[in-house]
This record gives C-alpha cells, sequence and structure tokens, in this order.
C-alpha cells in the first residue's frame, strides 16, 4: 500500500448562501504532485485554505495534516519588500534549520533560480520575471513536507514558464516532496503532475481524475502520448 499524505472526506463551503465546494472527497498519496483544474471562480483557492486549515469546512474532514509543515507558491510573489532578497529567504529559514546553515542554503536556493546575483537587492528593484523566480527559491527552500502552488505561473511568459518548470522538476526530483498544483493550463498539469483533478463549475465537484503515468522523460508537448493525455483533459474541461 501507497503512503497517504492526507486525506479529504465530504469537503462541503458555503459563503454564506453561496454554495462553492460540495461533498469532495480525495485521497493525495506522499510525494506526488497533484493538479486541480477548472473554471474560475470554481473553488480551487478556497480547497487549498481548506487543505492548508486556513479556511473550515462546512461539513467534512481532512484527515492527515495535523502537524505537517506547508510552503506556499502564488501567482503574486508576496516578498517583504523591506528585505533584500537573500533576507526574504533567511526569514522562513532561521526557525527551522540551525542559523548556521541559513547562508548556504540561501546561496544554494538562489543559484537553482539563476538569481544568485540579485542576493543583495530589494524586490521592488526586480523585474516580475525575478521576483517569481526569488519566490519559488523561497518556497523550495523552505523544509517543507507540503507545496501548494496556486496559479504560479500565469503572469510569466512562455520562455520563463518552461524554464521554471523545469527547475520545479529539478527540485522535486532532488528531493521530493507532495504537490499540490492550481492551474488553468492543461499542458502545465501533463508536464508536471502525477494525478489531475478536474472541477465542475461551483459548487464544485469532482467532474473527473486523470492518471499521468508517461514517465516525466517522455513528457514533450509536441509527443502524441503528451497530446492524447492534454486532449483528455480539456474534454473534461468542456
Amino acid at each position: 500500500m501507497k503512503p497517504v499524505e492526507f486525506t479529504l472526506n465530504n469537503i462541503t463551503k458555503y459563503y454564506g448562501p453561496l454554495h462553492v465546494i460540495d461533498n469532495i472527497s480525495l485521497t493525495v498519496e506522499t510525494n506526488k504532485i497533484v493538479a486541480f483544474l477548472g473554471p474560475s471562480g470554481c473553488g480551487k483557492t478556497t480547497l487549498f485554505s481548506i487543505i492548508a486549515g486556513l479556511k473550515a469546512p462546512d461539513q467534512g474532514l481532512v484527515s492527515g495534516m495535523g502537524g505537517k509543515a506547508i510552503s506556499y507558491l502564488f501567482q503574486e510573489p508576496r516578498l517583504l519588500d523591506w528585505l533584500t532578497v537573500a533576507q526574504n529567504l533567511a526569514f522562513v529559514l532561521e526557525e527551522h534549520i540551525p542559523r548556521s546553515a541559513v547562508p548556504a542554503s540561501v546561496k544554494a536556493a538562489l543559484e537553482q533560480m539563476e538569481i544568485g546575483a540579485v542576493h543583495d537587492t530589494y524586490p521592488r528593484k526586480l523585474s516580475g520575471g525575478q521576483r517569481q523566480r526569488v519566490a519559488m527559491a523561497r518556497a523550495l527552500a523552505y523544509p517543507s513536507q507540503l507545496l501548494l502552488m496556486d496559479e504560479p505561473f500565469k503572469s510569466l511568459d512562455l520562455t520563463l514558464k518552461w524554464s521554471l518548470i523545469d527547475r520545479l522538476h529539478q527540485s522535486w526530483a532532488a528531493a521530493p516532496r507532495t504537490v499540490l498544483l492550481v492551474t488553468h493550463d492543461p499542458k502545465e498539469a501533463v508536464l508536471l503532475a502525477d494525478e489531475v483533478y478536474v472541477l465542475s463549475p461551483k459548487p464544485a465537484v469532482i467532474k473527473s481524475h486523470h492518471l499521468i503515468s508517461l514517465p516525466r522523460t517522455e513528457r514533450k508537448p509536441d509527443a502524441l502520448p503528451f497530446l492524447q493525455l492534454e486532449q483528455q483533459i480539456i474534454a473534461a474541461l468542456i
């Protein structure tokens, strides 16, 4: 039996009279990358907030999340503007690894994203792409068991997007952890995920579930097996 990271049991959520999530149940296995797709406003971000314990469901239970360290990567970098790039990373690391190890961890994380040269720069002086690289470096450097990614590549140009996806792959292969990804891009989901859930318009239910068994080394966007998987997800979204 494969190790289970956590389980959602009959999760339902309302905002006042608005029914957002309806009776969602699923199990996420340890060290898997799981993607969630669905129409805008269907409740994907709300579901993430419930998983992280930031919101409580009106019905149902999240099992297995107690005590887990979580890191986040959002569409906006959410950096602290009054701290340098290196200080932004050190800020989240200092209470979780020995202080003597923080400088080396910060340096390694920034070099992995190829932004070591801006370590003493303040975020406001960076380009949007550089800020997102810093945010990814910070999320990956944090010693979490679960990484939540809420459309982190949405506002990036195509070249930078594929570059960061490749670097995420490298980091995950070197140090696997459980990753949940919200995206609107089926191609992005097939490139990254082991499993894909397609959600319906709200109140969100699981419309379809796709296992991505294609080896990551064979996930070429122009290859027929990749295109077939992508089309399956697109068909489920329509």
